[in-house]
């Protein structure tokens, strides 16, 4: 059963915290630190390295409120097949009722079901203008997303 307080808008912003992109998700379970999102894009098609994401394709998102990243699983809004994972490093989100608000700094893995990945975004990172500390945090969160890849544990379903 979906109640209510399983509803929750999610809210992307850039590196000086302006909104650049809302939508709408399902709280599926929590823990602790994290939060499972069931959510479905809203933006147009965009196909890049590989894959193309469309307009209505189901994302299963982790956030954590104590991690430097998320994880978005993304499914074919046809078939339901995985496409890929996509891993923003952000600084942690912030969960209000309602709401996850998450700050992007632009470095992202870009992971295929195959077991391949991709850093992208590093020429983007490296323009960004970020305390140092936050730099560190940043450059940790990709060292942990890349291990993850390169260990499999990336690669498994979120849940």
């Amino acid at each position: 059963m979906i109640s209510e307080s399983n509803q929750v808008t999610i809210i992307k912003m850039n590196a000086e915290r302006e909104e650049t992109w809302r939508y709408n998700g399902r709280i599926i379970s929590r823990s602790p630190h994290s939060l499972l999102v069931e959510a479905f894009f809203n933006i147009n098609d965009v196909t890049f390295h590989g894959i193309t994401i469309r307009r209505n394709d189901r994302s299963i998102e982790r956030f954590f409120d104590d991690r430097w990243y998320n994880i978005f699983e993304i499914h074919d809004r046809e078939n339901d097949n995985l496409k890929a994972w996509y891993c923003n490093v952000t600084k942690p989100a912030e969960f209000t009722p309602g709401q996850i608000a998450y700050v992007d700094l632009a470095l992202d893995v870009l992971a295929y079901p195959n077991g391949d990945y991709l850093v992208l975004d590093e020429d983007e990172f490296h323009e960004l203008s970020l305390e140092p500390v936050i730099r560190a945090h940043a450059n940790n969160a990709l060292t942990q997303l890349v291990k993850l890849a390169q260990s499999g544990e990336l690669f498994k379903p979120l849940k």
